[in-house]
């Protein structure tokens, strides 16, 4: 299993684009977490096989049809935490 730490940048705060990832999430068995940020990033730690991870960070890059995705940076980083399921943080 590999670790993406990726910051979203464009239109994706205020339309469903957190939601959308859970959803990709899901539908991918990724495990982790997304979340809003202050500046107006998303943030999104995801875990799964490789493969797994870059399809996901495909479809992410394309967003749902309300979100415009200008920017995805991705970090690989250790595993710090176990995750059972994918989640929207507040």
């Amino acid at each position: 299993m590999k670790q993406f730490h990726l910051i979203v940048r464009g239109r994706v705060q205020g339309v469903g684009f957190r939601y959308f990832v859970q959803t990709l999430a899901l539908e991918n068995h990724v495990m982790g977490w997304v979340r809003n940020n202050p500046d107006g990033t998303v943030e999104c730690i995801a875990v799964a096989s490789l493969d797994t991870l870059h399809t996901f960070v495909e479809k992410i890059k394309l967003g749902n049809r309300f979100a415009k995705v200008q920017d995805v940076e991705i970090t690989e980083t250790e595993p710090k935490e176990l995750f059972s399921s994918f989640k929207v943080k507040y």
